[in-house]
Parts: structure tokens; sequence; C-alpha cells
């Protein structure tokens, strides 16, 4: 559920519901505050940031405001008092209702349209599988500290069963509400995260409203088919060029040779530096042979000089850029990469024929193509 409303905050940039009048109020209980308690407004621009639109007062244990008609952006949270916590509802320029809870922020509420009303239903779902799944694992980790092997398997059972409710409710929410800016937010969420195939993703994607199948949401979705079906075996591979080491641009035409591996990484990633040394081994085995490496690093801005220092620590003697853009690497994005360490074996002209190898497959894998 954090993933989710951290995707809400920072990526979504959403049209505006229908309503002809100008403006629409909120008005809210606040449970347990008191009065003189400042509430204050936020909403989610086009830039996907997030800016005070209005600060509220609670007065005897309520506050109201009046949301504008806006035609660029839906999304608002609210936060009461010093409390970081976002209380996210949709504009949909129909009066709302909120009832927020001092003790129990989690389990307030805002209620008024059909995207709010898909929101708080699929949270109240999912965030009572998170709690029951919180119990399990503090009962699990309790029978292993007292060695109880048998109720721990029946524990991590009961956590696989629980894991699958959850992935199987949300499939069946988007299939079924998929034609709704909540519905769409999910699915974006879901195959970002690889928990619902292209298929799906295709289908609920040609039963949106025209008017859903034209937001930028929707395009972006398809957008991101289409690239992973060329990150895909057997596509070939996205071009791209980024700035190397010396600030200099390089390209993937230019480091491809007979076979290829496009290795993204990062210097902040353990399980990378882990593997490195195998990657060594390989490259300086192969090479001579026509196995080339360009290196992809999700590095932060800023870092530049570790992103240097650890290709000279790890002995990493082949073609590497980065563009200092941590997760938000168009690279990355263009291969659909999702975690790292992650690869891409490429022949000579290019086309993807094998992924994510690691550890003694990928050195079986280089063996039998150019031994």
């Amino acid at each position: 559920m954090r993933r989710l409303i951290y995707l809400f905050i920072t990526i979504i940039f959403i049209s505006c519901a229908e309503n002809d009048s100008g403006s629409a109020k909120l008005e809210g209980n606040a449970m347990g505050y008191a009065d003189g308690t400042e509430v204050y407004l936020f909403e989610i621009d086009g830039n996907n940031q997030s800016e005070v639109l209005d600060t509220l007062v609670v007065t005897n244990g309520k506050f109201s405001t009046t949301l504008e008609k806006s035609e660029t952006s839906a999304l608002h949270f609210l936060r009461m008092g010093t409390s970081n916590a976002n209380i996210l509802f949709f504009n949909e320029n129909e009066d709302l209702k909120a009832t927020i809870y001092k003790d129990s922020l989690a389990s307030s509420v805002i209620v008024g349209g059909k995207e709010n009303e898909l929101y708080y239903s699929f949270q109240k779902e999912v965030g009572a599988i998170a709690k029951k799944r919180l119990e399990t694992t503090a009962a699990l980790n309790k029978a292993r500290l007292e060695q109880d092997g048998i109720l721990a398997t029946d524990l991590r059972n009961e956590n696989n069963t629980l894991n699958a409710k959850e992935a199987a409710y949300k499939r069946k929410f988007v299939k079924e509400n998929g034609n709704s800016i909540f519905g769409l937010m999910l699915l974006s969420e879901m195959f970002n995260q690889q928990q619902i195939n292209a298929t799906d993703v295709k289908e609920i994607l040609n039963n949106l409203s025209p008017k859903l199948a034209s937001h930028n949401l929707a395009t972006q979705l398809k957008g991101s088919l289409e690239a992973r079906k060329k990150a895909e075996i057997g596509g070939e591979a996205p071009q791209f060029s980024a700035p190397d080491p010396d600030g200099n641009m390089l390209s993937l035409q230019q480091a491809l040779g007979k076979y290829t591996i496009i290795d993204f990484w990062a210097s902040w990633c353990r399980p990378c530096r882990a593997e490195n040394p195998n990657v060594v081994r390989v490259y300086n085995k192969y090479h001579d042979k026509g196995l080339n490496i360009i290196s992809v690093s999700l590095d932060k801005a800023g870092q530049k000089d570790r992103w240097i220092k650890a290709i000279s620590d790890d002995k990493m003697d082949w073609f590497h850029v980065s563009n200092l853009k941590f997760w938000q690497d168009p690279i990355a994005r263009q291969y659909n990469v999702r975690s790292i360490p992650a690869t891409f074996l490429l022949d000579e002209k290019g086309n993807i024929i094998d992924k994510n190898l690691r550890g003694p497959a990928l050195e079986a894998k280089i063996a039998s193509l150019l031994d």
C-alpha cells in the first residue's frame, strides 16, 4: 500500500472529472483534534509537485473549505497539524465529507464521488490483508526464535496464501474497475511491479472509454507495453546514448561487439558489487574473442565520484555510461529495468538473445557462444 500511495504523490497528473459547477465543498470532522489544529490542503500540480492550496483550522472539531474546479489536477491530500501522513482524495468537483481520526489516520476516509469510493474500498480490503500479514509475520519471527519448525512452516504457508489473495484481489479489481482514474493508477503500478501480464493490460486499455483512453497515464502505459516488447528476448535492443565517465556521449551502437552485455548496476547496489567479480572474470576471458560490455549505472545525482571509484575498485575495464538519475534513468525505463543487477545479452546485430544471466549461468552462456 505504501508503494501505491507513493505512486499517487509523485507521478500522477490527472484530468478533471465532470461537473459544470464552479466549485465543491470539503467538510471535515477532526476526531480527537484540539481546536486550532491546522489542516493543510495540498494539490499535485502538472509538474507532479505538491503545493499548499489552503490552511484550514479545526473549530469545534470541524473544518471546511471550497475546492475550485480544476482542469489540470484532481488529486489532493490533507495533512493534519505536524503529522507527515497524507490523507489522499480525488477532487471530482463533487461535495466531499472527511472523517479524520487522530489516533488512527490510516482509518480516516474522505467520501464523495466514484474515484474516492473505489480508492477507499480498495484500501480497506488491501489494508485488512496487510494487517493480517503483519500479525502472521510477527508470529513467524517468534516461532523461529523458539525454533518451532512446524509452526514456522505453517505460518510461512499462511503468508504465501495472503500474498496470493492480495495479488488475486488486485488483478480482479483492475479488470472490473480499469475504466476509472484510480483503476488506471493501480494498473500502472501493477504493470511497473510486474504483478500483471501485458495481455491483461492490453485488454483493459482496449476497453477504456474514449476520455480515459486519451488520458496521459493510458498513453504512458501503451508506451511501456511497446518498450517492454522491444526489451524482451528476440526483440531488437532499444538504442541509447549517455555520458561516459569523462562526460563524452557514448552510444550502444559504438559499444557493440560480436556479443555484447548491457549491464545495469549502481555503486550503491550490494548484489551488483557482489556479482561484479564474476562479470570481470567472464569479460577478461572472452573479450579477445568478441565479448563487449556496456554498463549502465543507476547512481544518483551528485554521486559521479562514487560511480567512477566503484568502476576502478571493481576493475570493470569496459564501456560505462550513466545519466546519474537513479531509478528515473531513461535507459532503465527503456529496458523496463525494475531491479538490479539486470543484464541483456545481444548478438552482433543488436538483437536480445538472453537476459538476466549471472553467476555460472552467465559464463556458461558466453562459453557456448565463443568457445
